[in-house]
């Protein structure tokens, strides 16, 4: 068993970075494919960011493109989400996924994911 613990969210401005955490525990972290996903009040939970088992690779939803850099660090178990120039659509609970799959183009996909964390707010005022 994956356990994910994500921190690093909190209530910024418009214009302003914030940067994701997620530490992993148990499991073989660095065989693992890696993703970002948010979800707002009455919206279904939607993809942001993946990355690949070894950081070669790194998927992006249209919206975060050039704003947001997904990264990984293998010795240490850890995934970040650096944001930068949030806006208030950005706002949302984010939560980071684990998945044991190794196949790219299933990456983007929550049905993809095995583990999950319990969320962290962010919160983008403007």
């Amino acid at each position: 068993q994956v356990q994910l613990v994500e921190s690093g969210g909190g209530l910024v401005q418009a214009g302003d970075s914030l940067r994701l955490s997620c530490a992993a525990s148990g499991g073989t972290f660095s065989y693992l494919s890696l993703g970002w996903f948010r979800q707002t009040p009455g919206k279904e939970r939607e993809f942001v960011a993946a990355i690949n088992w070894n950081g070669n690779r790194a998927y992006y939803t249209d919206s975060v493109k050039g704003r947001f850099t997904i990264s990984r660090d293998n010795a240490e178990k850890k995934m970040y989400l650096q944001m930068n120039s949030l806006t208030p659509e950005d706002t949302a609970v984010y939560y980071c996924a684990a998945s044991n799959t190794m196949i790219l183009s299933a990456i983007r996909s929550q049905g993809a994911y095995n583990y999950w964390g319990q969320g962290t707010q962010v919160t983008v005022s403007s």
